[in-house]
């Protein structure tokens, strides 16, 4: 192949989008863009994933940031989540039995604030009707006939007693520890004299009669027990049929409305119960006594535990809810029960203060997280893992165990959870928690991944013209014409530097079209043009490269030496790229090789000083094998060879520049000079096939940059592997320069074909005698190599002569009078 036939064409060194393909005059007259552009893989993994109702296929949305997978995921669950049924309220209630706890309930959805509406009703009934009852002359006669019938049983209990003991001499007196039966003597009671002085038989009938009198007033006593406990139930009865007579009309309507809820039925159970049980809360309060000097917070009983707390209502929502968590902290996600501090300093908290978080509200529905933020934040990756694993969403104190000190707090009982659980994250976090963590399988079965470009086809061209016409009408900007949006899609070509391809990095496409309506408004014109997208992208680079520009002041003033002009012999222009940031270009580089006899072999002085990577040392090490099986075939590979980058201060990373190391190690080996007007990138494998690499765009118009400021002679230019020719998408001055012959663009496929581009001289080819013809470049390399090793030879042959003159004088050395 000649050199000419290696030169890339200036209708190939970029895509061009004829503004002829689209059939509209405007984007303001097309319809928005309903569906992700050119993501079917991702699309169809989330119709799938959405689909499976069994428990742990929910979603990782993988992808970079800005492919749009939020936006997609919006979109998708807004419209299948319109055709779901509405998911239940949830409600928590007062545990009766259980201060400690709370009592969940779950309704159909607006059943939830129905139930807090009426027990709010049913409160404020109750607070007046019982009131009333209380006060009413039949609750009043009620318990007088009670406490009468108490009393009169009482008196005719110890009337009875008093009257025999009166009769056998004895009287019932009260004392401190209670009532005692005394003996008497003329109507009082026995001196110590008086007593002392009976007989002992007298002493001996009274203690007899005592004792037995002692034991009627025991069993008086028990019965006026009794008597007691039967009147107090009595009053009880009479306050529970007072309640019973108050709350049963009021009940009932809620007991028939919620009759299909067996668990609210049993909450209305227990609210009865209670407030039977409760009804001097409902009387009027006496004042509390003060203290001078100090005012104390009046007491008065409270009803909040028969209120309702709605910690879920779906009454307003439509279909299933989609609820995207911005700030995925524990609390934020998984509720928290609040406190209120009181007199004293103490905090106290009651069912009404428990709180619902997004796992609350997505139930029945969809929850949108983000992985990063799900990570960085403490024990809500455990947590999350947990709910799905148990199906429930329970509100705890995640504090409580690092606490010095326990607080008193809530055990309300979980929620059951029945929500798609979708994440957002990058493939590197995906890839961290799916070979670190377990139960990251389990959980998250369904990865929809979010590719950066995609293939540029008629279709997906429009859809673009469809994502901007849907921009500009969203954010009121100006609409783009036909040339507008093929300089747009030229643009996102070379964002990804592929002329069959366009980036679907969309946020920074939807920023450069804001800028492209900024400089089209400020312009004074009402629609975008081509024109105005490429001003938005000079303006763009203009903002972000001055570094750039400093740098290649050292180029024009010598301070960087890169020569664009004449031949030298082992020295080639190498091309390398910086990543600023958020700007990239291309930097050309001086590489030498020098080449002497010896056998160190490939000496990689970046290496030597630890300032290449691994792939860079890798790229050395192979032209060591390109070296020996091209050349190393009637004797041994013998030389020394130093490569270096010339003025290079940083680290150096990548094998774009092992061809180009290559063909200055050929040329310092030949004695060949190289074309300075040339630059050179592409990677290279042990068989010489060039290989392509990354940044060819930059790269060229990094040197191209160069060349111009040095001035162009029409014998520059920048070879690059075959393999990268559709990575094309320069910029216009460049292709202008080649067009007009002042710049060239090679491609090549073997190291033969580059380095006869470089020198202007054939490699050869081996022929049927093993050599290479002579008049050619690897002819002089077979040669001068061949000189190497017959000169190594001689010198072992002559180091291993001394070798035996030493052995042989050592040894007459150690034999008595020089014999053996």
């Amino acid at each position: 192949m000649k050199p000419d036939d290696c030169r890339v064409p200036a209708e190939r060194l970029r895509w061009t989008c004829d503004p002829a393909l689209f059939d509209f005059e405007t984007t303001e007259h097309l319809p928005d863009l309903e569906d992700a552009i050119g993501q079917k893989r991702a699309l169809r993994s989330i119709e799938f994933g959405l689909g499976m109702e069994e428990t742990g296929f929910n979603l990782y949305v993988s992808g970079e940031t800005g492919t749009g997978r939020a936006s997609t995921i919006r979109s998708l669950l807004r419209k299948r989540a319109k055709a779901q049924p509405q998911p239940n309220d949830w409600v928590y209630v007062a545990n009766f039995k259980d201060s400690d706890s709370a009592v969940s309930l779950s309704l159909p959805a607006g059943r939830g604030s129905e139930l807090a509406a009426d027990m709010r009703e049913l409160v404020e009934a109750f607070r007046t009707d019982i009131p009333k009852a209380l006060e009413s002359k039949e609750y009043e006669t009620r318990r007088a006939e009670i406490l009468e019938e108490y009393q009169a049983k009482n008196n005719e209990l110890f009337q009875g007693l008093e009257k025999e003991a009166e009769a056998r001499g004895f009287t019932l007196q009260r004392t401190v520890s209670g009532l005692v039966v005394v003996p008497q003597k003329e109507g009082r009671n026995y001196t110590q004299e008086e007593y002392e002085a009976l007989s002992d038989a007298e002493r001996e009938n009274l203690e007899q009669t005592g004792k037995e009198l002692t034991e009627k007033l025991n069993d008086v006593l028990r019965q006026v027990r009794d008597s007691e406990k039967a009147t107090k139930d009595g009053l009880a009865q009479a306050d529970r049929d007072l309640g019973m007579s108050c709350l049963g009309h009021r009940l009932d309507p809620l007991r028939e409305k919620y009759a299909e809820f067996p668990k609210v039925l049993t909450y209305l159970e227990a609210v009865q119960e209670d407030i039977i049980n409760n009804l001097d809360d409902f009387k009027p309060q006496a004042p509390q006594p003060q203290i001078p000097g100090l005012k104390l917070p009046r007491q008065e009983p409270t009803f909040e535990r028969y209120e309702v707390n709605v910690l879920v209502d779906n009454k307003e929502t439509e279909g299933a809810p989609v609820v995207f968590e911005s700030n995925p902290t524990y609390n934020n996600l998984f509720g928290r029960i609040e406190h209120v501090m009181q007199y004293g300093g103490v905090a106290v908290t009651d069912f009404t203060m428990i709180k619902s978080g997004a796992l609350h509200r997505a139930n029945g529905g969809y929850l949108v997280i983000d992985a990063r933020e799900v990570l960085i934040n403490p024990f809500v990756w455990d947590a999350l893992k947990r709910c799905i694993r148990t199906g429930e969403i329970r509100i705890e104190d995640v504090l409580e165990q690092y606490r010095f000190m326990t607080m008193v707090t809530l055990k309300p009982e979980p929620v059951q959870l029945q929500a798609k659980i979708i994440m957002i994250g990058t493939p590197w976090i995906y890839y961290l928690l799916f070979y670190l963590d377990p139960d990251y399988r389990k959980f998250f079965k369904v990865k929809a991944e979010f590719d950066s470009h995609v293939a540029r086809t008629p279709e997906i061209m429009r859809d673009y013209a469809l994502f901007v016409a849907t921009h500009c009408r969203c954010e009121k900007l100006l609409h783009f014409d036909r040339s507008g949006i093929a300089s747009l899609l030229e643009y996102t070509a070379r964002m990804v530097e592929d002329q069959h391809k366009l980036s679907s990095q969309f946020m920074e496409i939807s920023d450069f079209i804001r800028e492209a309506s900024y400089w089209a408004k400020k312009a004074g014109r009402s629609i975008v043009s081509g024109g105005d997208v490429l001003a938005a992208a000079e303006e763009k680079l203009y903002r972000v490269n001055r570094i750039e520009e400093r740098l290649h002041e050292l180029y024009e003033d010598g301070t960087i030496m890169v020569d664009t002009d004449g031949s030298v012999a082992g020295q080639i222009n190498g091309l390398s790229v910086i990543v600023l940031g958020d700007h990239t270009f291309g930097r050309p580089s001086r590489i030498t090789a020098q080449v002497y006899t010896g056998q160190a072999g490939m000496v990689n002085v970046e290496r030597e000083v630890k300032l290449s990577g691994p792939i860079h040392d890798k790229g050395v090490m192979i032209l060591t094998g390109y070296l020996g099986g091209t050349f190393a075939v009637e004797h041994p590979l013998s030389l020394s060879a130093s490569i270096c980058f010339e003025q290079s201060y940083e680290g150096i990373e990548g094998d774009s520049a092992s061809s180009t190391e290559l063909y200055a190690l050929l040329s310092a080996l030949s004695g060949v000079a190289i074309n300075q007007g040339i630059a050179v990138t592409g990677s290279v494998n042990q068989r010489g096939m060039i290989q392509p690499i990354g940044g060819v765009n930059y790269k060229i118009e990094g040197f191209f940059a160069v060349c111009k400021s040095k001035g162009l002679t029409g014998h520059q230019g920048v070879m690059i592997p075959r393999a990268n020719e559709r990575h094309l998408m320069l910029n216009e001055e460049v292709v202008a320069a080649v067009s007009a012959g002042r710049f060239h663009i090679w491609s090549v496929e073997t190291i033969e074909q580059g380095i006869e581009i470089l020198t202007g001289m054939p490699a050869g080819v081996r022929g049927k005698n093993g050599k290479f013809p002579k008049g050619t470049l690897y002819y002089l390399v077979s040669e001068r190599l061949g000189k190497m090793a017959e000169r190594l030879r001689k010198q072992a042959e002559k180091q291993e002569t001394k070798r035996k003159r030493k052995r042989k004088s050592a040894a007459a050395s150690r034999t008595p009078n020089g014999k053996a």
